[in-house]
């Protein structure tokens, strides 16, 4: 409500802060709820999949409804649009959620979290602006010297501390290991090619924003439909097959997505936006069935939560890394087509 009532941008990114803040903490708790609701993988893996689904409407609504709700009011309106949802959710929750504590958790870790987030943040400063400021400027060659610097020092310090935030020693399995390298590329191919379609279905074939959004529908609805299935067919088959048939569909749907130019008809794009989302679909609720699966129950929470954020960090790279390749190929005289191919 704030972001929509404030027009001043630098006025308004402290609000859409606490926004993504908020957002940040619903994700992975959703999944700590589903982790100890469901002890037994095979169950879990299932329940994640109807979780994945139903965050695949989400993917769907949200381009439409933004393109409705900008069209119709605005481009401040959008932040409208969790308002009702949130109110909802609010009720429920207080009507239907248990309560669960835990008294002898310990502290959050407050130097951990700093530091992470520094790291990440320098990182993606770099990534976003290396296009207009030069890759070898010294702002931003000191950015990513940063980012290395406070990512050693995180790990550093996580490894001393009695609580920390990331338990270094869940890394030490292969499977955890795997699956969270596996979320970040996944993270990273997923939001970056739907954002960047969304944008070339604006800027190079003329769409309006809400018939763009109508466009990038065949990823998300393709979510919807085969998350569910994704976690019945890994407690049937296992991870391995279903995540590998996940990879090897959406492999050759983003390759084919390279492959499209400004007078590629729409009856050529649709089923490429299809045959990846069906491989992303496959891919990530098993990944994160996988990650929790590969530690202890206890700490099947914590595993969702890591899951989450690494799919997270894979999303702002994909976002950030394509986005400066666009963005120095335009400075170099290409056009928008090009940067995105």
């Amino acid at each position: 409500m704030i972001s929509r009532a404030t027009w001043a941008a630098y006025a308004r990114r402290s609000p859409a802060r606490l926004q993504g803040i908020g957002a940040a903490a619903l994700s992975p708790a959703s999944l700590a709820l589903l982790a100890a609701a469901y002890p037994v993988p095979q169950e879990r893996v299932k329940a994640i999949g109807l979780w994945a689904g139903i965050s695949g409407i989400g993917l769907a609504a949200g381009p439409v409804a933004g393109g409705v709700l900008t069209e119709a009011f605005g481009w401040p309106a959008i932040f409208l649009v969790n308002l009702p949802i949130g109110v909802v959710l609010l009720l429920v929750g207080l009507r239907h959620l248990g309560e669960s504590r835990n008294p002898s958790a310990p502290a959050i870790d407050i130097p951990g979290t700093v530091l992470s987030v520094l790291a990440v943040g320098a990182l993606t400063y770099g990534l976003i602006e290396g296009g207009a400021r030069g890759w070898t400027s010294p702002v931003i060659l000191g950015s990513f010297t940063a980012a290395v610097i406070l990512l050693a020092a995180f790990v550093a310090v996580e490894a001393r501390r009695p609580a920390p935030m990331l338990l270094l020693r869940l890394f030490r399995q292969r499977l955890f290991t795997v699956s969270n390298t596996a979320m970040v590329v996944v993270g990273f191919a997923l939001m970056g090619s739907s954002f960047f379609f969304s944008q070339f279905f604006v800027y190079v074939q003329g769409s309006s924003i809400l018939r763009a959004g109508l466009q990038t529908l065949p990823v998300s609805l393709a979510m919807v439909i085969v998350s569910p299935y994704a976690g019945r067919l890994a407690a049937r088959y296992g991870f391995r097959v279903v995540i590998t048939t996940g990879l090897a569909l959406a492999g050759p749907g983003l390759l084919a997505l390279g492959m499209v130019h400004a007078d590629t008809g729409y009856a050529n794009v649709w089923w490429r936006l299809g045959l990846a989302g069906i491989g992303f679909a496959l891919t990530l609720s098993p990944l994160t069935g996988a990650a929790i699966q590969a530690v202890s129950p206890q700490e099947g929470g914590l595993a969702s939560g890591i899951s989450g954020t690494t799919r997270q960090i894979g999303a702002v790279f994909g976002v950030a890394l394509l986005g400066a390749v666009v963005r120095t190929l335009q400075a170099g005289g290409a056009s928008f087509e090009t940067g995105r191919s």
